[in-house]
């Protein structure tokens, strides 16, 4: 049997869909292909949000639609990374961010995972930093993305200051989920 397709769930398969166009307008060749790539992973970055909202306001949540969402941040932020890192092989520093942010995304997908599997998956919840990093890290690759100044700003800059925020942020959430797992895992290893 299918999971239920609701609205909650659409925006995100939307998000998932945004991916490869974000990728075929960012190497378009046409003056505008980075600007406009931008705006098509803003929008899907938006959903992100909506989403959510949708899914608590109207009681559309599901176990589907919590395993999709996270999916879909992922897949968007790592095609982002290699997006940048490809276009700016000339930066070591955007290697090394996109290094900390796709690892820090494996580790805790694994560790929560894991917690899943002790029966302890609550107390590797997202928390307040972790959506904090989220807003740093959506807004800086956005910025990234864009790359061309906007009204006098160095937006590719800005986006590069989010990012190293965003890095900064993942190193602390990813600590904070691991102090929190850590009870479960030194009862887990008594009773082994």
């Amino acid at each position: 049997m299918y999971p239920k397709l609701n609205t909650a769930t659409s925006l995100t398969w939307f998000r998932i869909a945004a991916i490869p166009l974000v990728v075929l307008v960012f190497y378009s060749p046409v003056s505008w292909a980075r600007p406009a790539a931008a705006m098509v992973f803003l929008l899907a970055a938006i959903t992100d949000w909506l989403d959510g909202y949708i899914a608590r306001r109207f009681q559309q949540t599901s176990a589907f639609g919590a395993f999709l969402d996270p999916v879909a941040d992922k897949m968007m932020v790592t095609t982002a990374l290699v997006l940048l890192v490809q276009a700016d092989s000339s930066r070591n520093l955007v290697a090394i961010l996109a290094a900390i942010i796709i690892g820090r995304e494996i580790a805790i997908s694994a560790l929560r995972e894991w917690m899943a599997e002790l029966g302890a998956r609550q107390r590797v919840a997202v928390s307040g930093y972790g959506k904090l990093k989220t807003i740093a890290q959506m807004t800086g690759l956005c910025c990234m993305i864009f790359y061309q100044p906007l009204l006098g700003l160095p937006i590719y800059e800005i986006g590069v200051v989010c990012l190293v925020l965003a890095a900064g942020l993942t190193i602390w959430s990813m600590i904070g989920y691991i102090r929190a797992a850590w009870p479960s895992k030194a009862q887990h290893d008594e009773v082994s």
